[in-house]
Parts: structure tokens; C-alpha cells; sequence
């Protein structure tokens, strides 16, 4: 099975200046709980609703009416292609102990996101609870 039989389409990524509560109702429209963030045509980093807590609201000097996601995000992207193999995808999430990861195609454009929620709809159930047991570990 590939990436692109179990990924979620329709997720755009926002420009870095997009304030978080901006944020936070895309989250809530489209019942998502991470979101790409894009500059230049190119993926800079992601912001998570956990960044938003954590960066954001744990924060003393936190303002959310003037945040951006750049504030929040964590820079750096990891993805995977649309023609990965699930399991390999798989195994790339929990190395990076991530539930969710961008999906490109050849262009280089992103075209999905694949999360956990999504692998475990479509993929056979040992190779998800093998993941879950060691993302959901470093929480702990």
C-alpha cells in the first residue's frame, strides 16, 4: 500500500505571518490537528495544536491576538513521497516519533498530509500498533 492510499488531501499549507488564531480555526474546520507551514513555495516547518500550548500559551510572554505560526512552529520538515511504501512511511514516523508528516510528489508539492489517524484506517493493524507503542512512548 502507498502513501497516497491512506494520506488526507485538501491541506494547504499558510504563510509563516498567519496569526494562531488563525491557526487554531483551521484546526477546528477541518478537524486537523497539524498544520504545514510554507514560505516561498517551499515547506518551512509545521505548527501542531500541542506547539500552540506548549510554545504558545505555556508561555509568559505569550500574546495570542499577535502571534504568528512562526512563533509557534517547529522549523524543519520532514515528509514523505506520495509513492512510498505505508510501512517505510511508517517506520520514517516513528523514528522521528511524529503522528503526522507532509506528503510530496515528485514536483516537490506538498499534496497531503499522512497522520497516524490515517495509517490506521487503511494499514494492517500490526504494523500500527507497533507504531503507536513507540511514538506514544516519549510522552510519558
Amino acid at each position: 500500500m502507498k502513501v497516497k492510499d491512506a494520506m488526507h488531501k485538501g491541506v494547504d499549507w499558510v504563510n509563516p505571518d498567519t496569526p494562531v488564531t488563525e491557526l487554531a480555526k483551521l484546526m477546528r474546520e477541518h478537524d486537523i490537528g497539524a498544520i504545514p507551514i510554507g514560505e516561498n513555495d517551499r515547506l518551512i516547518g509545521m505548527v501542531t495544536d500541542r506547539d500552540i500550548v506548549c510554545k504558545g500559551l505555556a508561555e509568559e510572554s505569550f500574546d495570542a491576538r499577535r502571534a504568528t505560526a512562526r512563533d509557534v512552529m517547529t522549523p524543519g520538515i520532514h515528509c514523505c513521497w506520495e509513492d512510498d511504501d505505508l510501512t517505510k512511511a511508517v517506520r520514517h514516523m516513528e523514528g522521528l516519533k511524529v503522528r503526522r508528516l507532509p506528503v510530496i510528489n515528485k514536483n516537490r508539492r506538498m499534496i497531503g498530509i499522512l497522520s497516524l489517524g490515517d495509517v490506521s484506517r487503511s494499514a494492517p493493524g500490526d504494523l500500527l500498533s507497533e507504531c503507536i507503542k513507540s511514538v506514544s512512548a516519549h510522552h510519558h
